[in-house]
């Protein structure tokens, strides 16, 4: 499975940016999708995450500002953000929990990390 993540970028503090990660390869069914982050300095944390029936998680910081969605015909999730601030500003990497045509077992898959830049 390959995931392959864009839409990230430079922004000022309260505008707005879409991520966009399209997974591909021998897909039988994805369970989670999920957003994750690492700002410089920092351990990786959870952003959001969207289960294979839409129920939806946010850490904290980022709630009433990020939504989550995927579309599950195009194996896509998305991460919607708005009002971003200076402390938004990391590495973002999807993470598709899926398994594979012919394996029994659920794997866990990363994106390659999208920079995210919020200027204040």
């Amino acid at each position: 499975v390959q995931l392959q993540a864009s839409g990230g970028g430079s922004v000022q503090a309260g505008g707005s940016l879409r991520l966009s990660c399209a997974a591909s390869g021998s897909i039988l069914r994805i369970n989670v999708m999920a957003w994750y982050r690492q700002a410089p300095g920092k351990e990786r944390e959870l952003a959001a995450r969207i289960t294979s029936g839409g129920t939806t998680q946010y850490a904290d910081s980022v709630k009433g500002r990020f939504t989550i969605s995927r579309d599950n015909a195009k194996n896509t999730v998305y991460l919607q953000m708005n009002s971003l601030k200076s402390e938004d500003t990391a590495v973002y990497y999807c993470f598709v929990g899926s398994w594979q045509i012919g394996s029994p077992s659920l794997r866990n898959y990363w994106g390659q990390g999208t920079q995210v830049t919020v200027s204040s």
